[in-house]
């Protein structure tokens, strides 16, 4: 199996996709705008991708977080909340607050496993810092961390009611990023000291199933390599200081902060120690150089994508259950 997540070009697979797909037989798939139209087109996508690999626990995934980052769009899916409106419901009242997030999250996981969707990017666990760049902003669960981890726990739960997986971002924390990492490196230059708070939460739910990690130079723990390529920050920060021991996924390797190939991103990526490369954009050349320079998945990183999706339960639809849901997360929210 290739230890890489690959996008897909459009609503269905075309002949050489899904002979390629067959061929390399990828960890999983990751889903855009492009890729969803209708309910019926959406399923009938993930269904194939089951049938090609006949694994009914495959792992595919989406960015799906509510607000501004959205892939399944109204007026086909309904909208859901970015992260800023439980932040500030937790300063009223957190419990609601906790109850809320976790209220959202199973309603917008039914809507995902309905859809065939095994995996959900989200919740983010950057906390959020003034004067960073917005590439985050409203993203965020909160500037404090301890109350970022209780949302991003309740997100987790909530997603995990509806059998789908979460994936705690941007591993070890993207919230004082002065810069997009989709448009260039951000060198971040706190001290290690300054950066306990933005490990905190990630310490907190290190026990997630699933991680992504950050496209950002840390200067107090590498002054030259970004997080997803430093065996550094992975081996003594992620895996040690943090204690996640789950499955790592590398952010977007298309992403400007990164140099090189794209399938040299993705064995550098590789060999610093995440389990996983992932490519978005579906363009064939790419997915077929990382197939190429990617070594066959490493048994512990088969045993953690194992695990992660031990978790995702039947994907099937509850459009009532869905209803009470909203209602419930609207009724708390309405307190703020």
């Amino acid at each position: 199996m290739v230890p890489a997540i690959f996008g897909l070009s459009g609503l269905a697979l075309t002949a050489d996709e899904r002979a390629f797909f067959a061929d390399a037989d990828p960890a999983g798939y990751i889903l855009f705008g492009r890729n969803v139209a209708s309910p019926a087109q959406l399923r009938a996508l993930t269904d194939e991708l089951r049938a090609i690999h006949g694994r009914e626990r495959l792992f595919i995934c989406i960015d799906q977080e509510g607000g501004r980052v959205a892939r399944m769009k109204p007026p086909v899916w309904p909208a859901y909340p970015a992260g800023e409106p439980f932040a500030r419901l937790y300063d009223v009242a957190p419990a609601s607050a906790i109850e809320a997030a976790r209220c959202n999250a199973e309603a917008l996981g039914l809507d995902l496993a309905e859809a065939g969707i095994s995996v959900d990017c989200w919740p983010l666990l950057d906390v959020r810092q003034p004067g960073a760049h917005d590439v985050i902003g409203d993203r965020a669960l909160g500037d404090e961390p301890l109350r970022v981890a209780a949302l991003g726990r309740a997100v987790l739960d909530g997603l995990a009611r509806a059998g789908v997986a979460g994936v705690v971002k941007h591993m070890p924390g993207h919230g004082r990023a002065l810069a997009d990492s989709h448009k260039e490196l951000p060198t971040v230059t706190a001290s290690a000291a300054e950066l306990e708070r933005d490990v905190a939460p990630f310490r907190a739910l290190a026990q997630a199933p699933i991680a992504m990690t950050a496209h950002i130079r840390y200067t107090a723990w590498d002054a030259d390599r970004p997080a997803t390529q430093s065996p550094v920050v992975i081996g003594k920060i992620i895996r040690e200081a943090i204690g996640f021991g789950g499955l790592l996924l590398t952010d977007d390797l298309d992403m400007e902060a990164l140099d090189g190939t794209v399938p040299e991103r993705a064995a550098r990526s590789l060999a610093a120690g995440c389990d996983l490369a992932l490519n978005c954009w579906a363009r064939m050349a790419d997915m077929v150089g990382i197939a190429a320079a990617c070594p066959d998945m490493a048994p512990v990183t088969a045993q953690r994508l194992a695990a992660a999706l031990a978790q995702t339960g039947d994907l099937v639809a509850d459009p009532a259950r869905r209803a009470q849901l909203a209602a419930r997360r609207d009724s708390l929210l309405g307190l703020a």
